[in-house]
């Protein structure tokens, strides 16, 4: 149980309601699987779904679900990369990968958010093809109103993004100080999100 407002042990944590008031990191995430006798291999969402189950529904076993084989046995990490390379379902953004993006579009390269997922969504496509759909999300940022997608797993690059939105002449410091105050605090279902109030950690 929480003491005066502090987040608790999660050991100690024993309801999906009390879990869901609290961001976890997914070291944390990883011990209470360990400790509930549960896989604590994967994503943090995956972990936190898996506990959260696990707590609603004491005594049941997690659903099973299968794993989708992959179709292809490309071997992205060894392979010789051409822009005639198809893309598979086994893609992987490794080294080999990236230094042949490197070779296409120049040492700027580098794997963001929104050009992964297009190579995850385009198998069948050629490297040719993630070359040119690259480029076309590097021409975005010549829009002055331009803004990446920021997932929603990723809170901390939201919570600054929002930060600095809101407070133009503080500092990163200031921003982390605040991240650090507001995640150690209760947030429903874990989501820490940036409010105004949140300059009040700056003073403690």
């Amino acid at each position: 149980m929480s003491i005066d407002g502090l987040k608790p042990n999660i050991l100690t944590v024993k309801t999906n309601a009390d879990f869901k008031k609290w961001y976890w990191l997914k070291e944390e995430l990883v011990v209470y699987c360990k400790h509930l006798g549960i896989s604590y291999t994967g994503g943090k969402f995956e972990l936190q779904e898996r506990i959260s189950f696990v707590l609603e529904n004491p005594g049941k076993p997690l659903p099973k679900s299968k794993p989708k084989k992959p179709s292809s046995k490309f071997n992205w990490a060894k392979e010789k990369l051409s822009l005639n390379t198809l893309i598979t379902d086994t893609v992987s953004f490794g080294p080999n990968f990236r230094n042949f993006m490197k070779s296409q579009v120049g040492d700027h390269f580098y794997c963001h958010s929104d050009f992964m997922d297009w190579v995850n969504l385009n198998a069948g496509k050629t490297l040719a093809d993630a070359v040119v759909a690259w480029n076309r999300f590097e021409k975005r940022k010549e829009d002055p109103g331009f803004k990446r997608v920021i997932r929603p797993h990723n809170m901390f690059n939201q919570y600054l993004r929002d930060f600095f939105e809101d407070n133009k002449g503080l500092t990163l410091k200031d921003a982390k100080k605040c991240w650090s105050g507001k995640k150690s605090e209760q947030n429903l279902d874990g989501k820490v999100i940036y409010e105004t109030k949140d300059l009040s950690y700056l003073e403690i």
